[in-house]
């Protein structure tokens, strides 16, 4: 194995050249310039001081770019992590306490372990268990969550709440204490934000700007809205009038942070780091793929959760919490020219020049403007569309999309994302557990075998086919023996019985046992079995136990050899357009046999 495939910069270190320093320097300017207020708004979404966002987006920047293989990923603080990190915290610590930082760096690190980890093992198939619509339920959800826990920076209150329902209570209970001129600052910034996002950059082209300047100052709406939010808390002096503000931030680098080693603390906080190191990769993946697509190139998402580990544990020893891939800062760099991973070290640089010489200059930004820019962020993230349409296309997923929503809604972000897990799994097992089987014929005039309930087929007396669309393993083994013997009782006069496999990729075990007692059980009844199209890696694990040898019938290539061995007048019929026909709308078995013969072809 190459060393550059553990190390990427190595592999695009060697082409690097003037132009491509020049490409990816432009993309870390634009993107510094989103990151430093979007990194104070998270680390206060997660109950840290605003300098930790900071330090969070340093050194882990670097770290991703020797490690990652995105050309365009830029990591660091993201809402969804920040909002777990703050409910993992707040379990054992009070906010702004020392305990709750030191809880908040061993997120870090634990979630950065578990990647690290998973990617050695080459465990990222397991991000896989989370389906779709779980996914984007339980980031819809996460979405609304963050922004109702928004509020009350917007209207200036003091709130608090671990679900949906005890935030909007205490929020609605503290209305009597609404700051007005709160309001009068967020409220507009969270208009302007809206508005930017679609009205902004068609304004500046009919001003004559050029479409990816445009773009990246109509992408800059939330530096501008800051600006203007701390201008008017100086002019105004609204921080005497209540306006809450982000005031001292202390300046400089952070230092080197060994967390405590409390083994209580660490087994406490273990099981909210896997989820955020799940949650994290997914996140992660997906937008890296879809960035890696439009330029036609890949990603190693083994790899991909070694970087994001490293980069995780780079923001625990640096005073920082759990990062990972943003949405908005990663298309900001791909959207700005960034063509390899040292656009984000550059992009580290400029934080780190911002922590060492900047942060007086945010004295006099208001909290309200911050919490503007990570309610628009989420709003974008909640798409409840995505409803009707998996309800429209499948009852089952809908049903786990709503669950998964309202669990994370009305219980927490951890109990939602578990719930999301657990139904995932839950659906696969059910789903497989009855997987689809078709009774099939030979549609007349080709070597074709479809299902007798869609097509017009020839379907010998004496023969029975059987096409199952599923690999066999323990959860469905049963139900293949179950539709086997309901067919054979309602069959009298059959005499072979054909498993045709051409969807079956795997037979564990308890699939082999079932194969096995079926051939015992229909030699009893004087009835051969036989498989066809069977597929190469399945057959070399069959050659492996007994099974072949005591098969009553034959393996066939495939299912016209195996009706011109049994019935080789039928087959010619069949072939010549002739015979007897089977109506699609009869059916020789009765239709609880097959479960769900109706539903595919």
């Amino acid at each position: 194995m190459k060393l550059s495939e553990h190390l990427p910069i190595l592999e695009w270190g060697r082409a690097y050249n003037g132009g491509t320093f020049a490409n990816d320097m432009m993309a870390a300017v634009i993107v510094t310039v989103m990151l430093i207020p979007q990194s104070l708004a998270y680390a206060m979404l997660a109950g840290l001081p605003p300098q930790v966002g900071l330090y969070a987006s340093i050194l882990p920047l670097m770290v991703y770019a020797i490690f990652g293989t995105s050309r365009t990923m830029a990591v660091g603080p993201v809402a969804i992590l920040s909002l777990m990190t703050a409910v993992a915290a707040g379990k054992v610590a009070e906010q702004g306490t020392p305990e709750y930082l030191t809880a908040a760096i061993i997120l870090a690190v634990l979630s950065g372990l578990i990647l690290v980890v998973m990617g050695i093992f080459r465990l990222g198939f397991l991000a896989n268990f989370l389906s779709h619509p779980v996914v984007s339920g339980f980031v819809t959800a996460t979405g609304i969550l963050i922004a109702v826990s928004q509020l009350k920076y917007l209207l200036g209150l003091q709130a608090n709440g671990h679900n949906i329902i005890e935030t909007l209570t205490s929020i609605i209970s503290h209305l009597g204490d609404v700051n007005w001129y709160t309001v009068a600052i967020g409220g507009p910034a969270v208009a302007f934000l809206f508005w930017a996002r679609k009205g902004l950059k068609p304004l500046l082209l009919a001003l004559g700007l050029k479409e990816n300047i445009a773009a990246m100052l109509a992408r800059s709406g939330p530096v501008l809205a800051v600006v203007v939010g701390g201008v008017a808390v100086a002019a105004f002096g609204l921080e005497a009038k209540g306006v809450r503000i982000v005031g001292d931030i202390p300046k400089g680098l952070p230092g080197l942070t060994v967390p405590s080693f409390d083994p209580g603390l660490w087994q406490s906080l273990l099981g909210s780091s896997a989820l955020i190191a799940m949650i994290s990769f997914i996140e992660s993946v997906s937008m890296a793929q879809t960035l890696a697509a439009r330029r036609r190139q890949r990603i190693d998402p083994d790899q991909e959760l070694v970087a994001l580990g490293a980069s995780s544990l780079a923001a625990g020893f640096s005073g920082g919490y759990p990062v990972t891939g943003g949405f908005a800062r990663s298309a900001v760099n791909f959207d700005a020219g960034a063509e390899t991973p040292a656009a984000g070290a550059y992009t580290a640089v400029g934080i780190a020049l911002a922590a060492l010489f900047l942060t007086p200059l945010l004295y006099n930004l208001p909290q309200a403007v911050l919490a503007a820019t990570v309610i628009v962020a989420v709003l974008g993230l909640v798409d409840l569309k995505k409803l009707a349409h998996t309800l429209s296309y499948s009852k089952r997923d809908f049903a786990a999309m709503l669950g998964t929503i309202l669990v994370t809604l009305l219980a927490g972000v951890e109990l939602g994302v578990t719930t999301g897990i657990i139904v995932s799994i839950g659906l696969h097992l059910y789903v497989t557990s009855k997987p689809h089987f078709a009774i099939v014929g030979q549609v007349p005039g080709t070597h074709h075998f479809r299902n007798v309930n869609r097509h017009a087929v020839v379907t010998p007396k004496h023969i029975v086919t059987i096409r199952i669309d599923e690999s066999l393993y323990f959860a469905n083994a049963r139900f293949l023996e179950d539709t086997v013997y309901c067919v054979l009782g309602n069959r009298p006069d059959v005499e072979h019985i054909v498993l045709m496999c051409p969807a079956v990729n795997h037979i564990d075990v308890s699939g082999l046992e079932s194969l096995e007692a079926i051939n015992r059980r229909l030699k009893d009844a004087g009835v051969t079995l036989h498989l066809s199209e069977v597929k190469g890696p399945v057959m070399d694990r069959l050659k492996r136990t007994h099974f072949l040898d005591e098969l009553t019938g034959n393996v066939y290539l495939n299912q016209f050899d195996a009706i011109v061995d049994l019935d080789y007048d039928c087959a010619k019929s069949a072939i010549e357009k002739t015979g007897e026909v089977t109506d699609p709308a009869s059916d020789p078995c009765p239709s609880q046999c097959i479960a769900g013969v109706r539903e595919m072809s």
